[in-house]
């Protein structure tokens, strides 16, 4: 099974909306950072990816027909190659916007993780392809942040012929979204997940909002 699908965007907009509306269409199943988490041993093969080493694709994205979120985005440019016949969807929202809400959510859990010592010298995922590849070891400074956001979204508008390419914001909902894949537009709502205390029920549980 290939995948026929290729999230381009950054975590923090509106991926995990995508990941669900995707699968609402039938492509099932949608790969994301979840299924990292949830499948222990899976990041050490995207690590080795982020190393330079050579990595089987169609071995790792074994049963999926899209992806989204980190860690496909980082390798989007790859992973168009290897499959050409896949579609390229480049999630955006507002650069500042998206900087608050992912020193939030996804770099405070990276900044506890530092602080505690569960993340140690040698990093690991999020460390790689978050804190050093996304925003070049800089994760506190707004101004950093936005430059690399969208020298993100350049850079894929760039690289990505442009009739396999669909710029779009979750908040456009299922029309621009069904249009761009030849899919109908389902009866159902659009799917509108993840928000911050979502997040912290993913990653904390129960456990009371650290600041």
């Amino acid at each position: 099974m290939a995948l026929s699908v290729i999230g381009a965007g950054y975590g923090r907009t509106g991926t995990l909306s995508l990941k669900y509306a995707l699968e609402m269409l039938g492509y099932n199943k949608c790969h994301h950072m979840l299924e990292v988490i949830n499948n222990p041993g899976e990041d050490q093969q995207w690590l080795a990816a982020a190393r330079g080493e050579t990595v089987d694709w169609d071995a790792l994205f074994a049963g999926y027909q899209a992806a989204v979120d980190w860690p496909t985005c980082h390798f989007y440019r790859q992973l168009a190659e290897h499959y050409p016949a896949a579609k390229v969807i480049l999630t955006v929202r507002d650069p500042r916007s998206w900087f608050d809400s992912m020193s939030n959510t996804t770099l405070r859990v990276i900044r506890q993780g530092m602080a505690s010592g569960r993340i140690g010298p040698n990093g690991n995922l999020g460390t790689e392809l978050v804190v050093k590849a996304a925003f070049a070891g800089n994760i506190d400074d707004p101004e950093h942040a936005v430059a690399a956001f969208n020298r993100h979204t350049a850079e894929v508008q760039t690289h990505i012929d442009p009739n396999r390419l669909l710029v779009y914001e979750v908040q456009q909902g299922w029309e621009p979204l069904c249009e761009f894949l030849g899919q109908p537009v389902p009866d159902d709502p659009f799917p509108r997940v993840n928000s911050r205390e979502e997040f912290d029920s993913i990653f904390f549980g129960n456990q009371p909002k650290t600041e």
